[in-house]
C-alpha cells in the first residue's frame, strides 16, 4: 500500500453496485468516512447496509465501483486483504469459539510462538490484557466465552480486530442484543477508540444511538444513497423520514384497553437457572384477554427463565401455570402451542427458526401437519408457498422470495418471518420477547400496531422487552421484575422512566 494522505478520508467508496442476478442490493452507493470519527450507516431492513460493509471487508466483490483507503485506491478481494489495509469487522452474530478462553479466541490464527513451534500462552495473555487496558474494555483474558455475557463477547470481538491491527472498525448492529446500560458503555468504548486514532463505522437503525454516538450518518434506502448528514444538524424524525421515505409515528395511537377474562395465570413459580439457582423465585402474575402486560427489568433478573418456562423450553421447579384454566405447567412446547399460546422467542436463530429451511417452510413450522399444508405425509408446496407470499407482502420481508434459505436473510428480516408467523397463529395468548429487536423504525411502527390489534381483537399479550420505550409505548399494565420476582406494578398510562428505573433497581416508586 502506498503512503497514505493524512487528510484523506479513511474510507471513500464510489458508485458501488452489488448485483445478485437482476437484484441490486447496492445501486451506485457512495460513502465517504472521515478519519478519527464515528460514522453511522442507517437504513431499513434489507436496504443494503450490511452488503455495502461486506464489500468493504472483502466478503463480497462488487459488480462495479471503487474503494479508496486513506487516499489510495485499493482492491479488497478477501477479509485477509481488508485486514492488511487496517479494516476489521465485528459481525452481528459473533464468530467466537464458546469453549475457548477470551485469549484463545483473540489470538486464534495469529498466536505468538516460542522458539520450538509452541504457542507462547503467557505472551498471548499479556498482549490481550494490555489491549484490554489500553481501550478500557475490562475483559478477563482467562474467562471462557460460554461463561461471559453478550456485551463481553462483543468486547472480545472488538479486541480480536484490534489485535490484528485494525485502524477502521466496522460494527454490524452492535447494540442489537445489549441492555441500555451496555449500550451506554459501548458508546464510551467507541469514543475511546476514536480518541486513540481509530475510525468506527456502525451499521444500525436505532436513531437514539446515532444521535448519542455518531458524528456523521449516511442513509441508504432500497440500495441507493439518500443523503449523508452531520448528526448534530438533524433530528431523529428527520433521520426516520429519510430512512423510510415517509413520516414515521414513534408512539402507537391506541385506545384504552377493555380487559376481559383471565387468560394467563402464573402462581408462585420457581424456575432455576443452569447453575441450579432460582432465577424466578415465587413469581405470580396474570394477563387478561384484551390487555398488554409488559415485563420491565434489567436483563438477568429472571425474564429469560420465566419465558422459557411459559413456552416449554425449560422445566420449572414448582408453581402453577394455566392458560384459560388449562394446566400447561412443564408441558411440551407443542402441547403449550396447541393449548393456545404463540410466542416470539428471545433468540430468533436458536428458538425461532430453522435457518437451513426456506422462508416458506419456516412460516408454517407449527402448522405443517394441518390438512391445508400436508396430506398423508406429503407437503402441499403450492399452499405453503401461497401462504408465505401473503405474509411476505404483508410484513415486507426482503427479499420478497419464499424459496430462499432463511439463513440468507438479514437479522431484521429473519425477525419479520417469526413475527409474521406468530401473530397470525390466532392463539389466545401471544408472548412477545424483544419483538422488534433488529427492526428499523418503519417496521417497528407496523409491528407495534399489529400487537395492539391483537389486543383489540381480544387476545392476551405478554410483552417482555429490554427497550423501556417499547414497554411504555405498548403496555396497559407494567410488571417490573427484580431478582426473579415482581417488584411492583404500574398502570401503563401512568408510567414514567424515573419511576420504572427506580423499581428496576430494586427501589420503591
Amino acid at each position: 500500500m502506498e503512503a497514505v494522505l493524512t487528510d484523506a478520508p479513511a474510507v471513500d467508496m464510489r458508485n458501488i453496485t452489488m448485483a445478485f442476478g437482476s437484484f441490486r442490493a447496492n445501486d451506485n452507493v457512495c460513502l465517504t468516512v472521515s478519519q478519527k470519527s464515528i460514522h453511522a450507516i442507517l437504513g431499513e431492513n434489507g436496504a443494503g447496509k450490511s452488503t455495502l460493509m461486506n464489500v468493504l471487508y472483502g466478503l463480497l466483490q462488487p459488480t462495479s465501483g471503487s474503494i479508496s483507503i486513506k487516499g489510495t485506491t485499493v482492491t479488497i478481494d478477501s477479509p485477509s486483504r481488508a485486514i492488511e489495509y487496517g479494516i476489521g469487522m465485528v459481525h452481528q452474530h459473533f464468530m467466537l469459539v464458546p469453549p475457548f478462553t477470551v485469549t484463545e479466541n483473540i489470538v486464534l490464527g495469529r498466536e505468538p510462538m516460542e522458539k520450538f513451534g509452541m504457542v507462547d500462552a503467557k505472551k498471548a495473555r499479556k498482549d490481550v490484557q494490555a489491549l484490554s487496558d489500553r481501550y478500557d474494555l475490562k475483559v478477563d483474558p482467562d474467562a471462557k466465552i460460554e461463561d461471559i455475557s453478550v456485551s463481553m463477547q462483543q468486547r472480545v470481538e472488538i479486541l480480536k480486530v484490534l489485535y490484528r491491527g485494525a485502524e477502521i472498525l466496522i460494527l454490524d448492529e452492535p447494540t442489537a442484543s445489549l441492555t441500555p446500560q451496555e449500550i451506554d458503555e459501548l458508546g464510551i468504548i467507541m469514543k475511546n477508540l476514536v480518541n486513540e486514532g481509530k475510525t468506527v463505522i456502525i451499521i444500525t437503525h436505532k436513531l437514539v444511538e446515532i444521535k448519542n454516538m455518531a458524528d456523521h450518518c449516511t442513509i441508504i434506502r432500497a440500495g441507493k444513497t439518500i443523503n449523508t448528514v452531520k448528526v448534530a444538524d438533524v433530528s431523529e424524525q428527520d433521520l426516520a423520514s429519510m430512512m423510510v421515505g415517509r413520516a414515521v409515528e414513534f408512539e402507537v395511537d391506541k385506545k384504552s384497553a377493555v380487559p376481559g377474562a383471565e387468560v394467563l395465570k402464573v402462581e408462585n413459580l420457581v424456575v432455576k437457572n443452569y447453575q441450579g439457582h432460582p432465577a424466578v423465585n415465587g413469581l405470580s402474575l396474570s394477563v387478561r384477554a384484551g390487555e398488554i402486560v409488559g415485563i420491565a427489568g434489567v436483563d438477568g433478573n429472571g425474564q429469560s427463565e420465566l419465558v422459557e418456562a411459559l413456552t416449554g423450553l425449560r422445566k420449572a421447579a414448582s408453581g402453577k401455570i394455566s392458560v384459560e384454566g388449562r394446566d400447561i405447567f412443564n408441558k411440551s412446547p407443542r402441547m403449550i402451542f396447541e393449548t393456545g399460546v404463540s410466542s416470539i422467542p428471545e433468540d430468533r436463530q436458536k428458538h425461532g427458526l430453522v435457518l437451513e429451511l426456506s422462508v416458506a417452510e419456516n412460516m408454517v413450522l407449527q402448522k405443517i401437519q394441518e390438512k391445508e399444508y400436508s396430506k398423508r405425509g406429503f407437503l402441499r408446496n403450492k399452499a405453503i408457498v401461497s401462504h408465505a407470499l401473503k405474509l411476505i407482502e404483508k410484513f415486507d420481508v426482503r427479499p420478497a422470495r419464499s424459496e430462499v434459505p432463511t439463513a440468507s436473510l438479514s437479522g431484521g428480516n429473519q425477525q419479520k418471518v417469526i413475527i409474521a408467523r406468530e401473530v397470525t397463529n390466532n392463539k389466545d395468548l401471544l408472548i412477545c420477547v424483544n419483538p422488534t429487536r433488529g427492526l428499523d423504525v418503519g417496521a417497528i411502527e407496523y409491528v407495534h400496531r399489529y400487537i395492539v390489534a391483537q389486543r383489540d381483537a381480544g387476545k392476551a399479550v405478554l410483552l417482555v422487552s429490554f427497550e423501556l420505550s417499547e414497554i411504555m409505548n405498548l403496555s396497559d399494565r407494567i410488571d417490573v421484575m427484580f431478582r426473579g420476582q415482581i417488584a411492583g406494578s404500574v398502570n401503563g398510562a401512568e408510567a414514567d422512566q424515573g419511576k420504572l428505573g427506580l423499581m428496576m433497581a430494586g427501589g420503591r416508586a
